[in-house]
């Protein structure tokens, strides 16, 4: 009787160590736990809840391998405060945009959107398949930033602008205070403009209590959902400052040197499928958000006319012109993204019908 019931123990542990093996070999190794910090507020549909999603397909494919928990900006001292805090190791991976870190890196903007295009395609391609990802992860490396990059999620062209009156002219710009983003903002500024940068969640209560008199912010169907249509009336097209914007997935290097070959190949999968969803969304719901601004809200969808595009676009070359001679860096990596953009001349001209 002690040898059969020693014979069913030794059979019981047998097939549990089997079993923990094969979970082990199956969810990619040693369990992690990744903290992830957004830049974003995670109600904001595409641009916040885009890392849910990215999150919980890292939890889920991994079969409890990785196991995240994202964080609000304010849960770690703002936007402003994640790049440092992935670095440093106080939370393990961020959620963001390049263009946020202009200040400690002048070509920063350069990875998260372009005035006057690229457009998503030609900019996906540089980033895959051109030196975009190389020079990105470069640009992180020489800054001393103990992290690893990717690109993991896309958005359609913003709206350029919401404004209490209509802008025909240079002159209705100036003096004005204005909430912009990125490399457009100094283009703004050399048209008199003062911008300062906020959060998406500071930005409704500045515009009612007169901080600012206008803002850029995002796609028709996140500028509707935090409310801008309460405060401004006129919403101005094209979105000349960003034609297509990329969003960032950054893990500290220590942390991702941790993780197993298939634990890493489920963060690059997730942050791929968190490119294709937000496209996708991102396209295929700004027209529902722009009928409802206009007839339930009273939005008056206005174009800018062809000497305001112009000259948006003089000052840009200005800008460029300026932060080439200032820094190598955003020289070098402004140069090779004129030159993909030549090469792909060939292609873009020739592959696609003519616009109407």
């Amino acid at each position: 009787m002690k040898n059969y019931l020693l014979l069913i123990l030794l059979i019981t542990f047998s097939i549990s160590g089997c079993v923990r093996r094969e979970k082990s070999r199956y969810s990619g190794g040693k369990s992690v736990r990744l903290k992830i910090a957004s830049a974003y507020t995670t109600s904001i549909p595409i641009l916040g809840n885009n890392i849910v999603k990215i999150a919980g397909r890292m939890d889920e494919v991994s079969g409890g391998s990785i196991k995240t928990r994202v964080l609000e900006p304010q849960d770690v001292g703002g936007l402003k405060e994640i790049l440092d805090a992935v670095s440093s190791g106080k939370v393990d991976a961020g959620y963001s945009a390049a263009g946020f870190w202009a200040g400690k890196m002048p070509a920063a903007p350069l990875f998260s959107s372009v005035p006057f295009g690229p457009e998503l395609n030609t900019y996906l391609a540089w980033m895959k398949e051109g030196n975009g990802l190389k020079y990105y992860q470069k640009m992180y490396d020489d800054a001393g930033y103990n992290v690893k990059v990717f690109i993991c999620c896309t958005l359609p062209p913003e709206t350029s602008g919401w404004f209490a009156r209509e802008i025909n002219e240079p002159e209705d710009l100036q003096g004005l205070k204005m909430r912009f983003f990125g490399l457009g903002g100094r283009v703004m500024e050399k048209m008199q403009v003062s911008t300062m940068m906020l959060g998406g969640s500071e930005i409704y209560q500045a515009l009612e209590k007169g901080v600012i008199d206008a803002t850029e912010f995002s796609m028709p169907s996140i500028d509707k959902n935090l409310g801008f249509y309460k405060v401004v009336k006129f919403n101005y097209f094209p979105g000349w400052h960003q034609q297509a914007t990329f969003l960032e997935f950054i893990i500290n290097k220590n942390k991702w040197n941790e993780l197993s070959d298939s634990q890493k190949a489920i963060i690059e999968m997730a942050c791929n499928e968190g490119l294709i969803n937000s496209l996708a969304e991102g396209e295929g719901t700004q027209f529902s958000a722009m009928k409802e601004n206009i007839d339930k809200y009273g939005v008056q969808l206005r174009q800018w006319n062809e000497k305001m595009l112009g000259l948006f676009e003089e000052k840009w070359h200005e800008v460029v012109k300026e932060e080439c001679q200032k820094d190598e860096f955003f020289k070098l990596v402004w140069e090779d993204l004129q030159k993909f953009r030549k090469d792909y001349e060939i292609w873009g001209k020739n592959a696609f019908l003519p616009r109407k």
